[in-house]
């Protein structure tokens, strides 16, 4: 196991910890306690995976990770003391993998960051080119095979776990997909009634293909049911 994990934390105390538990899991680790120094990190080399925790002193985590996404797609988990659902959403909208609040199990963050890793070594592996590998509706282009999305010619950045919805959005073209089965089929967990990571993920794809919130083009809700592209 060689995958490099970067924190980012202003408390030292904690960035310490758990640099312990992922060193002894066999992790490579790179400690940051500032956005700036964070920034200058991914510019001089790219981790495999970002702990983000939001309360920095130069930059909150959330601005912190929308910069990040400006350039990169690998994953990023957010930590915080904060336990507002409002949080989770605006994370999770700016591009932000999964969260979780302070204080944490470090056993529970290091199965987090083995999960993410696993769900972004699976989403970006090439496979053979096969029957349904890739889809062009009204102008947007996904394949399977290159893990390309273009929208009109122009290529869209997306992360793994979007790239994922998207697919699945766009291979079932007609039907509608419920959130409890799109989080099944791409997170792999159970889905809770109260869980808002389908809908910040939409809200983030939407943006990324320049939708309009009121009469989206490809992503289009049906409401108590789920997500459909027609």
């Amino acid at each position: 196991m060689n995958e490099t994990i970067l924190i980012v934390d202003d408390e030292r105390e904690i960035a310490d910890l758990v640099e312990v538990y992922l060193r002894n899991d066999g992790y490579q680790v790179r400690k940051c306690y500032d956005a700036a120094s964070a920034l200058a990190f991914t510019e001089r080399e790219e981790p495999d995976l970002a702990l983000l925790d939001v309360m920095l002193p130069d930059m909150d985590g959330f601005a912190l990770c929308q910069r990040i996404r400006e350039h990169h797609l690998f994953p990023i988990i957010m930590l915080t003391a904060r336990m507002e659902d409002m949080d989770k959403i605006t994370g999770l909208t700016l591009g932000a993998d999964d969260y979780m609040t302070k204080p944490f199990n470090p056993l529970e963050l290091l199965a987090r960051v083995r999960t993410q890793l696993r769900r972004y070594t699976r989403y970006n592996k090439s496979s053979p080119v096969r029957e349904g590998s890739e889809y062009d509706i009204r102008g947007l282009y996904i394949s399977r095979d290159s893990h390309r999305c273009v929208l009109n010619q122009k290529e869209i950045a997306l992360t793994p776990l979007e790239f994922e919805i998207l697919w699945q959005l766009c291979s079932r073209q007609g039907t509608v997909v419920s959130s409890e089965e799109l989080f099944e089929t791409v997170w792999g967990e159970k889905y809770l009634d109260s869980n808002n990571t389908v809908m910040a993920h939409i809200a983030r794809l939407r943006e990324k293909l320049c939708e309009p919130a009121r009469r989206p083009k490809f992503i289009k809700t049906v409401w108590g049911v789920g997500y459909t592209i027609e």
